[in-house]
């Protein structure tokens, strides 16, 4: 496996900021060329880096069993949202990574080959991209995501509130913009069949486990297929490292490696 880390200055972000890929060694996969290899997009939660998932997780070696790259990026405390001081994490993911990735490392899945997945804040991020950009991945997974703005009344004293409007601007105009997770199922429902499978997972220990169960309810509603378990968990890493390598399973089957 070739593990890199990469330090870069995405115009998107306008400062530099870690990357981290895990490549397969040649002959995983057969002989499938780089820029056709499966690519997975997991990103980090609030209190991580793009360091996180190789770190807290068996990720690495289920890379090597599946012969897949793993693509994690950084996005600070951003949730992935382009922010009002131009700073647009959303786009460099779903824009100018990719693009990156192929002038780099000649990596250009298809949309059957690209996947994205996250964690807490990376949940949301994931879910966000694929359904604002549903022509993009093939799959996506949100584990204990952030999948209801009603995260920001889990801090009622407002201390939270100038951080919240730092990265989304007037929150009272949240509700029904590109970054409420139920504009984005209203935006799937127009045309539901063009959506990745979409799957989710939440701990029954966890905090956040309401905003999830609303999240599903609401896609129930609106048709929108959702593929949703819970598990006794709590919010942590434990739960994530099997979650994700469930999530491959289901998507791409047993290793063969």
């Amino acid at each position: 496996m070739a593990l890199f880390r990469i330090t870069h200055e995405p115009q998107t972000v306008k400062m530099d900021i870690p990357l981290d890929i895990i490549l397969p060694d040649p002959g995983a996969m057969g002989d499938a060329p780089v820029r056709r290899r499966k690519v997975l997009y997991l990103l980090h939660g609030l209190s991580d880096d793009s360091s996180a998932w190789q770190r807290y997780t068996s990720i690495e070696t289920v890379a090597r069993t599946y012969g897949l790259v793993v693509v994690m990026p950084s996005a600070g405390r951003s949730f992935y949202a382009d922010m009002p001081n131009g700073q647009a994490y959303f786009s460099y993911v779903t824009e100018e990574l990719p693009r990156y990735l192929a002038d780099v490392f000649d990596l250009a899945p298809a949309r059957e080959d690209t996947l994205i997945a996250g964690n807490s804040m990376g949940g949301y991020g994931a879910f966000k991209a694929a359904l604002l950009h549903p022509e993009l991945y093939a799959a996506a997974a949100s584990l204990s995501g952030v999948l209801s703005l009603a995260f920001i009344n889990l801090y009622p004293d407002d201390t939270r509130k100038p951080e919240f409007e730092m990265l989304f601007g007037d929150l009272s105009k949240l509700a029904g913009s590109t970054h409420d997770p139920l504009t984005w199922l209203k935006n799937g429902a127009l045309h539901p069949q063009k959506l990745p499978s979409l799957y989710a997972c939440c701990g029954t220990q966890d905090d956040l486990l309401p905003l999830n169960r609303l999240f599903q309810e609401q896609c129930a509603q609106l048709g929108i297929p959702l593929d949703y378990y819970e598990a006794e968990a709590k919010h942590d890493w434990f739960f994530w490292d099997s979650a994700i390598r469930r999530f491959l399973k289901d998507v791409l089957g047993e290793p063969t490696l």
